[in-house]
């Protein structure tokens, strides 16, 4: 890169001109022009030169000039050698923080794996092996424990699943069953055979073996086929069930009527009437009662008006 010169060499210059210049000019002026010579020509000027007394120019300015244009190039080319020299070092310069940073990189990176490998000497590879081994079946035993505790709710799920799926198959087959029984009872409420009517009710116990009123009006229509103790027998196991059931208190005071339980018959229906009011008029249009109308406590239980005073006074 080129520089500007010094101030000395500037200087040098300027004074160097200045001198050349104020040569010149009284050179110049001690000749005639070619006006004072009466317009010379090319001919009378080689004719005047060989007259001239002095020389237009001296050899001190010459000699002068040469040494300052010596001397200005010897410094320039000084100066570009102090350039480049000046290139150079920086050049050598960066050159040499990269090749030291390189080599910082690399033997940082030497002590690196120096250390690792220091510290998986003093380790042992053995203790990384064992390090290895107890964190694969640490994570094997927990990985066991999760899957035998989601097992066990998958176990829980599927048994609450069965129940609801029992409990649902379970009201299925009770709907059904209460659709069967609806149907007999009104199959049972339309037959005029007491023999289909019976049948209708077993069908209906076959179903449902505690139904109290299937065998309450089983017996009955037992009592209608002249069965008194078959049909004792059902009221009897009706009652076991329920023993507050009026119906089943009620035919049992009919089967006692017919075979002439008097006293047991007038209990029971005694208990049909607490139960339900309703039995007192049955009672007293019932045929199976015929031979108790003149036996004075079923008077009293059915027609319970006659010994009431306020009855008589009317």
């Amino acid at each position: 890169m080129y520089q500007t010169p010094s101030l000395p060499l500037r200087a040098r210059l300027l004074s160097c001109l200045m001198a050349v210049l104020l040569t010149l000019p009284a050179t110049v002026m001690a000749q005639p022009t070619g006006e004072e010579r009466g317009g010379a020509t090319a001919e009378d000027v080689e004719q005047e030169i060989p007259e001239l007394e002095e020389s237009m120019y001296t050899p001190f300015v010459e000699l002068y000039l040469l040494e300052e244009t010596k001397a200005l190039r010897t410094e320039m080319q000084n100066t570009r050698a102090e350039l480049i020299e000046k290139v150079v070092d920086k050049e050598l310069s960066v050159a040499d923080k990269t090749m030291s940073y390189a080599t910082d990189t690399v033997t940082y990176f030497f002590y690196l794996i120096a250390g690792a490998t220091s510290i998986l000497v003093v380790i042992g590879w053995n203790s990384i092996r064992d390090m290895r081994n107890q964190l694969t079946s640490l994570a094997e035993k927990r990985v066991n424990e999760l899957v035998v505790e989601y097992e066990n709710r998958l176990e829980s799920i599927e048994e609450q699943l069965q129940q609801k799926s029992d409990i649902i198959h379970q009201n299925q087959a009770e709907i059904e069953r209460t659709n069967e029984v609806h149907s007999l009872w009104l199959k049972a409420s339309q037959e005029t055979s007491q023999q289909n009517k019976i049948a209708s009710y077993d069908r209906i116990l076959d179903l449902r073996p505690d139904d109290v009123e299937a065998l309450s009006f089983k017996a009955d229509a037992v009592l209608e086929m002249q069965e008194p103790l078959w049909a004792i027998s059902l009221c009897q196991r009706a009652l076991k069930l329920n023993p507050e059931n009026g119906h089943a208190h009620y035919q049992l005071a009919c089967a006692y009527a017919e075979i002439g339980r008097w006293d047991d018959a007038v209990a029971n229906l005694s208990t049909a009437v607490e139960i339900s009011d309703a039995y007192r008029d049955d009672a007293s249009v019932d045929p199976s009662f015929a031979r108790l109308q003149d036996h004075q406590a079923f008077r009293d239980l059915v027609y319970p008006q006659e010994n009431d005073p306020q009855q008589d006074d009317t």
